[in-house]
C-alpha cells in the first residue's frame, strides 16, 4: 500500500510537470529545476549555468548576433543550421563553384574558408543590476525623462562594471522594464566555415515546408572558431588557432522515443507573451495581413525569376529565402491564434488581472490599465499600419526604394550634422555599396517594385498618403523609375554621390528613384513617426505598469518567464506528437523514407542528390540508422522562436541529440501565445547529420574530432 502512493504521488508529481517558457540560465534553481527533473532531466542547473565550473552554457553562442550554435569539439568546432550559415555559404559561392548546390566539406584545416565579419559570442557570466539601473529613476514623472535616465544609466555600467579587456557588458531590459540582467560576454571574430551539405539536402522542402511538420530537412552546417595562441578573441589571422572550449557537448546516438526530456539553449529573438488582448486583435486583423500581402507579391515575382536563370537565383536565393521566412510565419501565427482563440483566453485573463486588482485593494495603481490600452491600441492603429506598410515596401522588400532611404538618411545627415558628417558616410556608403550591387537585378527588382508600390498606394491609410502617390499608374511609374534613376547600378549611383554636397543633393532631388522615397520617408516622418512614437510611449509605460502588477498579484507558484530578448534562455519539454486540426495526428518523427517521398527530380525544393539516393537504397547507414531506418527529424514541446535556429538540442544528461532549426506552422504564434496542445519546435536528429557527414560526404576527419556516445558503449568509439 506504501509502494502505491508513493507511484500515485510518483505519477502525480509528473503530470505536474510543466513546459513551456525561455527561463535564464542563471536563475533555474528552484522551480524549474524540480520541473525539469520531473520532465526526467538527470543533470543539475548548476550544470547547465555555473561561474565557478565549466558548464553547458559555454558551449552555446550567439551566431552572428541572428542564430544560435553550439561547441562540438575541443578544436572549436561549431553546429549551426544550413540556413544560419547560409550568406557564408553563398559568399563563397559562383556558378562555377556553386557550394550552395553541390555543398562544401573541409577535409583538413588549410581547406577551411574565413568569412569576412561572421563572429560568435560566448556568455561569461550573468547578473542581475535592476537596482543601479533603475537609480534616480524612481522620482521622475514623466516617461521619455525616466527612459533617458535609464539609457544614461545603462551606458555608465557598461564602461565601469568589472570585465576583462577582451570582453564586453551588455545590459539587457526584462519584464518590460521591471528588471535588469548584465551579460559579460567575449566575442570571437575569425569563424571559418568548414562542412555544408548542398541545397537540396540542408534546405530540402524549401520554402514549401518552411514551418511545416512533417520535416524531412538535413538544416546544419560547421564553422570553426579560431583565436589567438592564448585562447582570446582576435580578428582573422593565419597565425590563430582552433579555440578550446570551456565545454563541447558530447553527442548521443541513443534511440530517441516520444514523451522522453528534451532541453533547448539558445537565443530566441522576441516574444511577447503579455500583451493585451487588444494589441493581439490587431495584429490578426490589421498588421498581419498588410505585411503578408505585400511580401506575398514580391515573392511571386522573385520565384518566378529564380525558376527561369540561375544566375538570378543564386543572387537571389538568400533574400528570398529571407523574405519568405516570416511572410509565412506571420500566415501561422494568424492561424494558430485564431484557432487557439488566443484574444479570448487573454480576455479570460484580463477579467481574472481585474478581480485580483479589486480585491487587493489596487484599483489607484492598476485599475485603470486595460481601459487606457484599449484607448491607445485604437488610436495608434493607423498609426502602425502605415509604419509596417512604410518599413515593409520601402525598407526591406524592394531594394531599389533601400538604397535610396540610404540616400535620404544621407541629406538629413547633411542638415543636421554638417559636411564632415555628410562625406564619412557617403564614403561609406560608396565602399558598401559594392556588395549590394553584387547580388542586385534591376529587372527582378522593377518588377517588385510595380508590384509593391501599387499596394503602398492602396493600403496606406489615405489621410496620410501623399498626393504624389494617390491614384498611380504602377505599371507606368516603375517603367519611368527604372529606365532613368541611376540607382540601378553600382556605377550609376557613384556617379550619383560625386561632387561636393549641394551637388550631389541637387543631383539626388533631380532623380526619379529618390523622389519616390523621398515622398514615401517624408510622410512618414512627419505625418506618422511622431504620433506613433508618442502613443507608443504610453504603452510602453503601460506595459510595465502592467507587468509589474502580473508579477505582484500572481501567486509565487506563478510560471512568470520574461519575454524573449536575444540573450541565452533555456526551456524544456518532451518529444511528442500533435494534433492540429480534426481527424489529423502527426508522430514526432520522420525518416529518409520521407524524403524519398517527396523526391521530385529536378525540382528546385525537391530534388535529391543521386548519392543519397543510392544510400538510400542500400540502406546505407553505417552506425546511424535504426531497425532499417534512417532517422531525420523530430518535434518536441520546447518554446522556441527566430533566434533559435542553431540551438542544441540536449537530451536528459545534457548531451546533444539534435539542431533545433524551425517549428510547426500552427505553433508559430508562440511568440505570442504558448499552447503545449500545438505548439512543437522541430529539429535534425543529430544522428542524420552525423550520417551525412559520414557516409554522404567522407569528411572522417570531421567525425574523429567528435565525442560520440554510442548506445550500450561506454567508452568513445572512434
Amino acid at each position: 500500500m506504501k509502494f502505491l502512493k508513493l507511484l500515485i504521488l510518483f505519477l502525480f508529481i509528473q503530470t505536474q510537470a510543466q513546459q513551456g517558457g525561455m527561463w535564464i540560465p542563471s536563475l533555474l534553481k528552484g522551480m524549474n529545476e524540480t520541473e525539469m527533473k520531473n520532465l526526467g532531466m538527470k543533470i543539475s542547473a548548476e550544470d547547465i549555468y555555473s561561474v565557478n565550473k565549466s558548464s553547458l552554457k559555454d558551449a552555446v553562442p550567439h551566431f552572428d548576433g541572428g542564430c544560435t550554435a553550439e561547441m562540438i569539439s575541443n578544436k572549436g568546432l561549431l553546429l549551426t543550421n544550413h540556413h544560419c550559415g547560409y550568406d557564408n555559404i553563398q559568399s563563397h559561392s559562383t556558378v562555377e563553384n556553386d557550394y550552395l548546390t553541390n555543398g562544401f566539406w573541409a577535409y583538413s584545416m588549410a581547406e577551411e574558408l574565413p568569412n569576412k565579419d561572421l563572429y560568435v559570442t560566448f556568455i561569461n557570466r550573468i547578473e542581475d543590476v535592476t537596482t543601479k539601473v533603475l537609480e534616480g529613476v524612481g522620482t521622475l514623472t514623466n516617461e521619455s525623462d525616466k527612459q533617458k535616465k535609464i539609457q544614461e544609466n545603462i551606458s555608465n555600467l557598461n564602461k565601469s562594471l568589472p570585465k576583462e579587456s577582451w570582453q564586453e557588458n551588455s545590459i539587457r531590459t526584462f519584464y518590460d522594464g521591471n528588471q535588469y540582467i548584465l551579460f559579460v560576454t567575449e566575442t570571437y571574430r575569425d569563424v571559418r566555415l568548414v562542412g555544408a551539405p548542398p541545397s537540396s539536402i540542408g534546405k530540402f522542402g524549401s520554402d514549401t515546408d518552411n514551418w511545416v511538420w512533417p520535416r524531412h530537412t538535413g538544416d546544419f552546417s560547421l564553422f570553426r572558431v579560431y583565436a589567438d595562441k592564448n585562447n582570446k578573441p582576435a580578428e582573422y589571422s593565419k597565425d590563430n588557432v582552433p579555440y578550446v572550449p570551456k565545454h563541447f557537448f558530447p553527442i548521443s546516438l541513443e534511440n530517441l522515443k516520444e514523451n522522453d526530456f528534451t532541453m533547448v539553449m539558445g537565443y530566441p529573438g522576441r516574444t511577447q507573451e503579455y500583451l493585451p488582448s487588444f494589441a493581439i486583435e490587431q495584429i490578426v486583423n490589421t498588421l498581419n495581413p498588410a505585411k503578408i500581402e505585400v511580401r506575398d507579391a514580391a515573392l511571386k515575382v522573385q520565384d518566378g525569376f529564380m525558376r527561369k536563370d540561375n544566375a538570378i537565383k543564386i543572387q537571389y536565393a538568400s533574400k528570398y529565402a529571407s523574405v519568405a521566412n516570416y511572410w509565412k510565419k506571420w500566415i501561422g501565427e494568424t492561424k494558430g491564434l485564431k484557432k487557439s482563440n488566443a484574444i479570448g483566453v487573454k480576455q479570460k485573463f484580463e477579467k481574472e488581472f481585474a478581480e485580483k486588482v479589486s480585491k487587493a485593494g489596487k484599483q489607484a495603481e492598476y485599475g485603470n490599465l486595460l481601459n487606457e490600452f484599449e484607448k491607445n491600441y485604437k488610436e495608434i492603429n493607423d498609426y502602425a499600419l502605415a509604419r509596417d506598410l512604410f518599413s515593409e515596401v520601402a525598407l526591406r522588400n524592394t531594394e531599389l526604394l533601400s538604397v535610396g532611404y540610404k540616400l535620404y538618411q544621407l541629406e538629413q545627415i547633411l542638415n543636421t550634422k554638417g559636411e564632415q558628417s555628410f562625406n564619412d558616410r557617403r564614403n561609406n556608403l560608396i565602399n558598401g555599396l559594392g556588395d549590394f550591387y553584387k547580388d542586385f537585378n534591376a529587372k527582378v527588382d522593377e518588377k517588385v517594385f510595380e508590384q509593391l508600390i501599387a499596394i503602398y498606394s492602396n493600403r496606406y491609410p489615405s489621410q496620410f498618403l501623399s498626393v504624389d502617390l494617390k491614384n498611380i499608374d504602377a505599371d507606368k511609374l516603375s517603367k519611368d523609375v527604372y529606365a532613368n534613376s541611376k540607382l540601378v547600378s553600382y556605377d550609376k549611383i557613384k556617379e550619383l554621390l560625386t561632387g561636393d554636397s549641394k551637388t550631389v543633393i541637387a543631383n539626388f532631388n533631380t532623380d526619379k528613384g529618390f523622389q519616390v522615397v523621398k515622398a514615401i520617408a517624408d510622410s512618414y516622418f512627419q505625418n506618422i513617426a511622431p504620433k506613433y512614437d508618442e502613443i507608443n510611449l504610453k504603452n510602453t509605460a503601460l506595459q510595465r505598469t502592467y507587468m509589474k502588477a502580473i508579477l505582484e498579484l500572481s501567486p509565487k507558484s506563478a510560471r512568470i518567464f520574461p519575454d524573449a530578448n536575444s540573450t541565452l534562455r533555456v526551456t524544456y519539454g518532451k518529444i511528442k506528437g500533435y494534433k492540429p486540426s480534426d481527424a489529423v495526428y502527426y508522430e514526432p518523427f520522420t525518416t529518409l523514407d520521407g524524403v524519398m517521398e517527396k523526391y521530385i527530380p529536378g525540382d528546385y525544393e525537391f530534388d535529391v542528390p543521386q548519392k543519397l539516393i543510392s544510400l538510400y537504397n542500400a540502406k546505407d547507414y553505417g552506425d546511424y540508422g535504426v531497425n532499417g531506418k534512417m532517422p531525420v527529424c523530430f518535434i518536441a514541446t520546447n518554446h522556441t522562436t527566430g533566434g533559435n535556429s542553431g540551438s542544441p538540442a540536449l537530451d536528459k544528461n545534457g548531451n546533444l541529440i539534435g539542431l533545433n532549426f524551425d517549428r510547426v506552422w500552427e505553433g508559430t504564434m508562440s511568440d505570442i501565445y504558448y499552447s503545449p496542445d500545438i505548439c512543437r519546435n522541430i529539429m535534425v536528429d543529430i544522428r542524420y547529420i552525423l550520417f551525412v557527414i559520414d557516409k554522404y560526404a567522407n569528411a572522417k576527419n570531421i567525425i574523429n574530432e567528435l565525442n560520440i556516445k554510442y548506445p550500450n558503449v561506454k567508452k568513445i568509439k572512434k
